[in-house]
């Protein structure tokens, strides 16, 4: 069997690979060291080890593919949760979808706030039997779960691709990260980005799209074509802000991104449809009730008087961004996009949000299909 090196040229949409365990292992990260190292909080850190949208891409004629890696994963005690999986790709057609089964687990107590480390071994994914003809290979990490690469081996030399498709540079919160997904292709990002055919870096984060000025600043600094921000959800949901330091907030980080991308495409998307904070503002929480049930669901906690004072809600934040970019009207290349017409209150009653917040596999690939119509098309605000 042949080792290929892993490299950045193989690993596609991530920002760098750290070596870790005296260099046996690579951690894939998304977000670049200074940032990472000064300005992520312990969410953030761990969110932006997640490969959401990462992946190997090379063509072979091999016939066999091993790649081991070594996830670690959070888990809450008394709560199931649907382990990551890896997409296997060639020439475009999923072949294989396998489940993660060993790594490390972080187990939570929601009830008392403790963390009970459980150590694992690596997973093991083979790719078997492929054709010997030559092909397009590409496997597609988990978006869930941390991952180290550990080592890739194969039959026959695989190489790298040189990619000319447009780099489509995505920021959001975790269901841009692809929350309740069932697989890494899955994801409305992904399914946007095969539909569209571009590059997909993503930059959906759970729990940490909070229009950080850091994060502005990453994009500024990427390689990109095309851009979309989906802002609001987060900063509803966390209660981190009033109307009057969010309207600023949006306008410094777009103008941080066009210090970078003068003339790039900017698609400024609004948040889909939630029921519980369409009109009450957060914080949220998990309700009670449903972890008693051993599910986890979501409320909004905050009150509906409040909004009166600046305290915002989905209904707020879609008004404030759409003013936002009208009062950009010298900026031909920005647009704006609203959530409800990817996922609205109809569509809640067809396909309800199963903890109240993130959809499920089936409305990621829903949300995906319009995104990518109403972006992408020709004459659409990303299209080409």
């Amino acid at each position: 069997m042949i080792t290929t090196p892993l490299t950045l040229d193989l690993v596609r949409g991530g920002a760098e690979l750290e070596p870790v365990g005296h260099g046996s292992r690579l951690r894939l990260h998304r977000l670049p060291l200074p940032y990472r190292s000064r300005e992520a909080d312990a969410q953030l850190t761990m969110v932006e080890r997640q490969p959401s949208g990462i992946h190997l891409r090379f063509r072979t004629t091999a016939t066999v593919i091993v790649l081991r890696l070594h996830a670690t994963r959070v888990s809450y005690r008394g709560l199931e949760r649907a382990r990551g999986q890896v997409d296997v790709l060639v020439d475009d057609v999923l072949v294989q979808r396998r489940p993660l089964e060993a790594g490390d687990a972080l187990e939570l107590d929601l009830s008392t706030g403790g963390a009970t480390p459980r150590p694992g071994e690596d997973d093991v994914v083979t790719v078997r039997p492929l054709a010997p003809a030559e092909k397009t290979v590409e496997i597609w990490l988990p978006h869930n779960e941390q991952v180290d690469l550990v080592s890739l081996d194969s039959d026959a030399p695989l190489a790298p691709i040189d990619d000319p498709r447009p780099v489509w540079v995505h920021h959001g919160s975790s269901i841009s990260h692809g929350s309740n997904a069932a697989a890494p292709t899955e994801i409305w990002p992904v399914v946007v980005a095969r539909a569209a055919g571009v590059q997909l870096r993503n930059l959906g984060f759970g729990g940490s799209a909070m229009v950080d000025p850091f994060l502005a600043r990453v994009i500024r600094d990427q390689d990109a074509d095309l851009i979309s921000v989906k802002l609001g959800i987060n900063v509803v949901n966390a209660d981190a802000m009033r109307a009057r330091a969010f309207v600023p907030a949006v306008h410094g980080f777009l103008d941080t991104i066009r210090e970078g991308h003068p003339d790039t495409p900017i698609l400024v998307v609004s948040p889909i449809h939630s029921g519980i904070h369409e009109k009450t503002p957060g914080p949220g929480a998990f309700d009670p009730e449903s972890l008693r049930e051993g599910a986890a669901r979501f409320v909004a906690t905050g009150s509906a008087s409040e909004v009166a004072r600046g305290a915002l809600t989905l209904e707020v934040v879609r008004d404030l961004l759409a003013g936002v970019v009208a009062a950009r009207s010298d900026d031909p290349a920005l647009h704006y996009l609203d959530g409800l017409s990817l996922y609205g209150a109809d569509d809640a009653v067809a396909h309800p949000l199963p903890d109240g917040l993130h959809p499920d596999t089936e409305t990621h690939r829903l949300i995906g299909e319009r995104f990518a119509a109403a972006a992408f098309a020709a004459g659409a605000p990303l299209g080409r």
